[in-house]
């Protein structure tokens, strides 16, 4: 029986493994060190993420959520989720993310097993900025911030937009905004969902 001879191209690979090295990792003796451009689990970065959502209305795979903890919270937060085992890491999450694409990112990280299905998931906290009438959501602190410094000037069109920015600056005083509850002509300078922005326009005289 006649013995096939190995092709050219094989020789040359072969020749190439023995100087250069193989083609496969020594994993799991040694970490595996993946490409630059590989697609591995997004992370959220807790100073960048401005809590838009913006990243679960993109993903395909519905693996990124969000709680609104109000009730029976000190603080009111966004809670934003995203879940591992589901994510297919396609990276629209960090295409659609308008803090630069910087507060969600794809990473290189790609071992990702585990043993309990509840680990699958990572989180951060976002604080929530509550109606001063109606206490529903406007949105995260951090997201109203993030719109007063792009539109500039004419945030000072919106009270809720200038009204956020003094707070997060400190130089407003919390007393006189909570004194003025006659749901009158003072509402107009308060922090307000748009609901309520509405029907302060329209009912005050």
């Amino acid at each position: 029986m006649r013995i096939p001879l190995p092709k050219i191209r094989e020789v040359i690979e072969a020749v190439k493994a023995l100087i250069v090295g193989p083609y496969t990792s020594k994993f799991p003796k040694e970490p595996h060190v993946a490409h630059p451009n590989f697609r591995g689990q997004p992370k959220y970065n807790d100073e960048k993420c401005v809590g838009c959502l913006a990243c679960q209305e993109v993903c395909p795979a519905e693996a990124i959520d969000h709680k609104d903890l109000i009730r029976g919270q000190s603080i009111p937060k966004r809670k934003m989720i995203h879940y591992t085992d589901t994510c297919i890491f396609c990276g629209q999450c960090e295409a659609a993310c308008i803090a630069d694409h910087e507060g969600i990112k794809l990473s290189n990280d790609w071992e990702l097993s585990f043993f309990d299905r509840k680990n699958s998931y990572e989180e951060i906290e976002k604080e929530l900025q509550l109606c001063e009438v109606c206490g529903d959501t406007i949105a995260c602190k951090d997201h109203l911030k993030w719109i007063a410094e792009k539109i500039g000037e004419l945030s000072y069109s919106s009270p809720t937009l200038y009204l956020s920015r003094l707070k997060s600056l400190g130089i407003i005083d919390e007393n006189i905004i909570s004194a003025l509850k006659d749901s009158g002509r003072s509402d107009r300078v308060k922090i307000l969902c748009a609901r309520c922005r509405r029907e302060t326009t329209l009912t005050t005289k």
